[in-house]
């Protein structure tokens, strides 16, 4: 399949297993050592301490059998490979049946520093090593479920609610201000702007106002929610997110943050 920027994603063989190329690996190494050197100290210590759990490979691209065992063990969740895009109702199936879509191909070292579309380095180290965590897990399953049975206006609510803690979310802990969205953890200037830049706003995390904040996909967040602790996850799943959503739709949305 070959995407709107030209990249195409591969098919595992009969026994799970994708053929990467050296360049394909490099790119990946190069990727691996430049994140990781940024996020001790800046990072959640639950993602540093699922990272530890996957134990990815440094020089080359994990195969997806390898993150699901840990992934089963852990929160009984595994990856599924997918194409470069899917559509919403695929996504949340997914996530419904503890399924992590990852996308079967790698940027370009032209594209090292950005890519508008998630591929395999944004998925895997970006959001498996939270996916061993339960209150992360059975939020995003929770999300699934939700974002699965939801209306397509619906569905729109919900995925703010998925970019500002899954993606972009932040996290009070007794060491200072840590990362747990995957965006920025996969994403070195996202990294040092979310938490060293004074340009954007950081608020604590309130249900209603994420649902009506719009967001941009390809600029720096101006706006970042903070939780209180990664529990808070957890508590949010158990809340009734739906009700929420329909608060937010006859409250509408909060002006944008920045230029449309």
């Amino acid at each position: 399949m070959q995407s709107p920027w030209a990249y195409h994603s591969k098919t595992p063989d009969e026994h799970g297993f994708i053929s990467w190329s050296d360049q394909e690996n490099a790119t990946w190494a190069t990727l691996y050592k430049r994140q990781t050197e940024l996020l001790h100290g800046r990072a959640c210590d639950q993602y540093l301490d699922g990272l530890a759990l996957l134990d990815l490979p440094m020089a080359g691209i994990p195969q997806l059998a390898q993150l699901d065992r840990v992934l089963l063990a852990t929160t009984g969740w595994q990856t599924a490979p997918v194409p470069a895009l899917i559509d919403f109702s695929a996504f949340f199936g997914l996530l419904a049946n503890k399924q992590f879509p990852v996308a079967t191909f790698i940027r370009s070292p032209k594209d090292l520093d950005y890519l508008q579309e998630p591929d395999i380095f944004h998925e895997v180290f970006g959001h498996c090593p939270l996916l061993t965590n339960p209150a992360f897990a059975h939020f995003t399953h929770t999300y699934g479920k939700l974002g699965l049975a939801a209306n397509k206006t619906d569905r729109r609510f919900l995925a703010r609610l998925y970019w500002f803690t899954v993606e972009f979310g932040l996290l009070n802990t007794h060491k200072g201000l840590r990362i747990y969205g995957g965006g920025i953890l996969s994403s070195p200037k996202e990294t040092l702007y979310a938490l060293e830049s004074e340009t954007p706003v950081r608020i604590p995390m309130n249900p209603l106002d994420v649902l009506r904040t719009p967001y941009r996909i390809d600029i720096m967040q101006p706006l970042y929610y903070v939780l209180s602790d990664l529990n808070e996850l957890y508590r949010l799943a158990e809340s009734d997110i739906m009700a929420w959503v329909t608060n937010a739709k006859q409250c509408g949305l909060h002006s944008p943050l920045f230029a449309s």
